[in-house]
């Protein structure tokens, strides 16, 4: 089976694409996933270089979520691994059926970054109607569908953060009432201005100093919402009795712990995005299809912030 195999921790270069993948094991509550697109994301990355939330075992086949046929049905899912392949066992508690009119690209983006953008907004933030959000990273696959979330969910001003003039004005197109440069020297500042003086919700995934001039913006009861570390930069620790002082909230979001309860954390969300789509609220920004055997560069261009949306791999290139 071709696969990409990874046995040895770095960056891009550790990527192989191989021929000779084992053919997967598919065993009770599982079924096997022909897969017509795999989704990649910022934390395969990590995982490549071994410094994701969760340790990595040598080999393995990166790949968190895939879109294809079980059985001839069309059906996306959240996988433990494996997906950058032709084939992958897929877990049926998070095999979730697709509806002809979502297409597969735009399902491996709610599969993961879209269940995650709604977990920050509705678990985590519990975002209250008339509310301010800041989202940083805007036109990535997570931010892109967090902007119009936000809307859809009530927000009262959305303010999008981005690296250039291009993925602001795509964040501004899906919904942000304002944008801001990630590169300003007075980043804090910048939100401030663009927040009206204030911010309620802030999505923050870039990490470093990013970090804390988020926290900084926000107002008392706001929270600020942590699902990465882009940057690779350490994070100031936090001073709590600042949070106290000015009755804020700090909260981390790892998708894994709704993985381990399906049924009751996935199930929902995945529900909500597909009908969001179906009535034309939502819309997923899917970017480039990489060939499988381009897989390195896809983490290349990743790593690099030169992409927008979801980007996917075919595994039949």
């Amino acid at each position: 089976m071709r696969a990409v195999r990874v046995t040895r921790f770095g960056g891009p270069e550790v990527l192989e694409v191989v021929d000779d993948a084992p053919e997967p094991e598919v065993g009770p509550g599982s079924a096997l996933l022909e897969v017509t697109r795999a989704g990649v994301n910022f934390a395969d990355t990590h995982q490549a270089e071994d410094s994701y939330l969760a340790p990595t075992t040598l080999p393995f086949v990166p790949g968190a979520e895939a879109a294809g046929t079980v059985d001839g049905r069309r059906v996306v899912a959240l996988l433990p691994g494996g997906g950058y392949a032709e084939r992958v066992a897929a877990p049926e508690a998070t095999t979730f059926r697709l509806p002809d009119t979502v297409d597969d690209g735009t399902a491996c983006a709610l599969v993961l970054q879209g269940t995650t953008a709604w977990h920050l907004l509705r678990t985590s933030a519990h975002l209250q109607q008339g509310e301010t959000v800041v989202v940083m990273a805007a036109a990535g696959g997570v931010g892109t569908l967090a902007v119009q979330l936000a809307r859809a969910f009530g927000a009262g001003r959305v303010v999008a953060v981005a690296s250039s003039p291009q993925k602001r004005a795509l964040a501004e197109e899906l919904g942000a009432d304002a944008s801001v440069d990630s590169g300003e020297e007075d980043l804090t500042g910048a939100i401030r201005e663009a927040c009206g003086g204030r911010s309620d919700v802030v999505l923050e995934m870039t990490g470093g100093p990013t970090t804390a001039a988020c926290l900084a913006t926000l107002a008392p009861f706001g929270r600020l919402v942590i699902y990465g570390m882009a940057s690779r930069e350490p994070t100031a620790p936090v001073d709590l009795g600042h949070l106290t002082a000015r009755s804020q909230a700090v909260v981390g979001f790892w998708l894994a712990h709704a993985m381990r309860d399906p049924a009751r954390l996935l199930a929902r969300p995945m529900a909500e995005l597909l009908d969001l789509v179906g009535r034309g609220t939502l819309r997923a920004t899917v970017g480039a299809t990489y060939p499988l055997r381009e897989a390195r560069r896809a983490h290349e261009d990743l790593r690099a912030r030169r992409t927008v949306g979801k980007l996917l791999l075919d595994p039949t290139g």
